[in-house]
């Protein structure tokens, strides 16, 4: 036999293979195919005249206020490590007096580790600019954390995350 006709003979088999193994797939949730875009439009890196002007700032959009941790509090939390490979560093902080000199403190080294700050109790847009002033150049954004908080078993804040520790 030829040689050439061998890998003809193998696209059918190959063909089969793949319907069979399509249509063994199951479907667990279909949500029709809605768009997710407007959850990611307020996490624009690059901020435009529009969402500054609007104060269209945080995770949520202008309807972002107040964020509330319950969890959470200013106050000292035990440094320790941790084991999560891959975490980009991040920091949490509120709009508060501690939070407000640790930011100052801590301004340079956060910088160096690119950390992202979550701004985790803030009344109002007005106070997060506020807080915003306060970091600089650092990106923050206003977020509750109350699920990172309880499987990370802190309680208070402010706070420096990075993937091997929990530090203030």
């Amino acid at each position: 036999m030829n040689r050439l006709c061998y890998p003809f003979l193998l696209l059918p088999c190959l063909s089969l293979a793949q319907a069979v193994h399509a249509s063994s797939l199951i479907v667990v949730e279909d949500r029709g195919g809605v768009s997710a875009l407007p959850y990611y439009q307020d996490l624009n890196p690059e901020p435009t005249a529009q969402s500054i002007s609007a104060l269209n700032i945080g995770v949520r959009g202008s309807g972002a206020f107040p964020v509330r941790s319950t969890q959470l509090t200013p106050g000292q939390e035990k440094s320790r490590v941790i084991n999560a490979p891959g975490l980009q560093p991040l920091f949490l902080v509120g709009d508060d007096e501690l939070s407000k000199t640790w930011l100052s403190q801590r301004r340079e080294q956060l910088q160096q580790l690119q950390a992202v700050g979550i701004v985790i109790n803030v009344a109002s847009a007005e106070r997060f600019a506020e807080v915003q002033r306060w970091a600089g150049t650092l990106q923050i954004v206003p977020a509750p954390a109350d699920d990172l908080a309880q499987r990370l078993g802190i309680r208070h804040y402010p706070l420096l995350i990075t993937a091997t520790t929990l530090q203030q």
